[in-house]
């Protein structure tokens, strides 16, 4: 029987495996990426940042730009009941540049690692990897003008597509120089385009002008064509944005990441200056982005700080577990490790006393509640996925003894009960190391 209530459009439920649809948001999915993103971000020294789910609008008109797409078409802004003007948060770095000025997170010395994974809210068209409600995954290193910093990012986040199972990631990298070269090359966009721009509505052509390096990142076919032949941004570039970069690509070479650098990267957010990047997956075409980021060294000045160069990453989770899914990479789901079955009804005091014990030992355990037989018991092991069954009965308690069954290959083994607990760590053990 089902609801008449469903999850509002462009949000997804995040339910326990298996799954009964052909959706891909299974818990233990979710549960596995955040841990492999967690432990790698730890593995380079970042610390994890939770911001709240919503701020002041101005934060994000104040980072992003008033004519971006996020602040102009897809905000969820509101005024709350102290008549304040406020935002669900769109995107990450914002609220965590804001929180590292609030609380002086920089004050420790520089340079600064901060981690988070949040829930993000944009109005736009739901689709495939598109959703209204979106998590992200991020990485920000604050306090760095090095291109050490900038490549360490990449890095970082190429050892985290690793880890996940996408061994064949793409870097594009580019360079898109200062506010003064930004400012030169939208002179040389807006010229280009001008045929272009003419045949427009006068919103849409104000749209455009307000940030003309945005139109290298458009999906319009026409705009597209009417930007071929464009000099690339690299020719406009300052001898120190150049110097910067070649160091940058010259990092990632001697650590092995396969990059492009791609003069069509320019990211869509104002803040973003000299190095910015994606990463596409090569086995599923370039077109498939898996995420994106680079330097922003002007967005805390902007936000009242001092100026403080900062380098980030932005990742969507969404599309990332569609990734996996595509390339076929199974992520197993968590197995108790025993469902202990009372063969007798007089056995149940002493299997919940077992489980208690098991649990001490940091076992996962999982028993009947509901005083089925002993049919019932094992399909509900065979259903949560138990590696083992642990039975027993009257006989087993004189004896002092467990029966253990193997619910994968039906073998089954007799030991005292106190053998119990260190069987299970080396048999666990086993196959733990086998299926690595």
């Amino acid at each position: 029987m089902k609801s008449k209530y469903q999850a509002p459009r462009g949000t997804n439920d995040i339910i326990p495996g298996p799954r009964q649809t052909d959706q891909i948001f299974e818990t233990h999915r979710w549960q596995f990426v955040e841990s492999e993103f967690l432990s790698v971000a730890w593995q380079y020294g970042y610390e994890e940042i939770r911001t709240p789910m919503f701020e002041e609008i101005d934060l994000f008109i104040r980072s992003s730009g008033e004519a971006s797409d996020i602040v102009s078409k897809e905000m969820y802004d509101f005024m709350d009941k102290g008549d304040r003007h406020v935002a669900l948060k769109p995107e990450g770095t914002a609220p965590a540049m804001r929180a590292y000025l609030e609380h002086g997170i920089g004050n420790v010395g520089s340079p600064t690692r901060l981690c988070y994974i949040n829930h993000s809210f944009r109005y736009g068209r739901p689709g495939k990897g598109r959703y209204r409600q979106l998590h992200q995954l991020g990485m920000e290193l604050i306090g760095s003008s090095s291109p050490q910093a900038d490549a360490e990012i990449i890095i970082a986040t190429y050892h985290f597509m690793n880890a996940i199972g996408i061994e064949s990631p793409k870097v594009l990298v580019n360079c898109i120089g200062r506010v003064d070269t930004r400012t030169k090359y939208a002179e040389v966009i807006l010229s280009h385009v001008k045929g272009f721009l003419a045949e427009q509505s006068e919103e849409q052509r104000e749209k455009l002008s307000k940030n003309p390096v945005r139109m290298l990142d458009t999906k319009d076919e026409k705009l597209k064509a009417a930007l071929e032949g464009l000099p690339q941004i690299t020719d406009y570039l300052s001898d120190e944005s150049r110097t910067h970069f070649e160091r940058v690509c010259q990092i990632l070479t001697e650590n092995e990441i396969p990059f492009v650098h791609d003069a069509g990267i320019v990211r869509g957010l104002d803040y973003y200056t000299d190095t910015v990047f994606e990463f596409v997956d090569s086995e599923l075409g370039d077109g498939l982005s898996l995420c994106g980021g680079g330097r922003y060294d002007g967005l805390i000045e902007q936000l009242g700080g001092k100026p403080t160069p900062s380098v980030g990453v932005g990742i969507g989770l969404e599309r990332l577990l569609l990734t996996l899914e595509e390339k076929g990479i199974e992520i197993p789901r968590n197995q108790p490790d025993v469902y202990l079955v009372s063969a007798t009804e007089n056995a149940r005091s002493h299997v919940q006393q077992l489980a208690r014990e098991l649990r001490v030992e940091m076992f996962t355990v999982q028993l009947d509640i509901d005083d089925r037989n002993i049919k019932q018991q094992f399909k509900a092991a065979d259903r949560v996925g138990a590696r083992f069954a642990v039975i027993i009965g009257d006989d087993e308690m004189k004896q002092n003894k467990v029966t253990i069954k193997n619910l994968a290959s039906s073998e089954q083994t007799s030991l005292p009960q106190s053998e119990l607990a260190e069987w299970l760590e080396n048999t666990l053990l086993e196959i733990t190391m086998a299926e690595e």
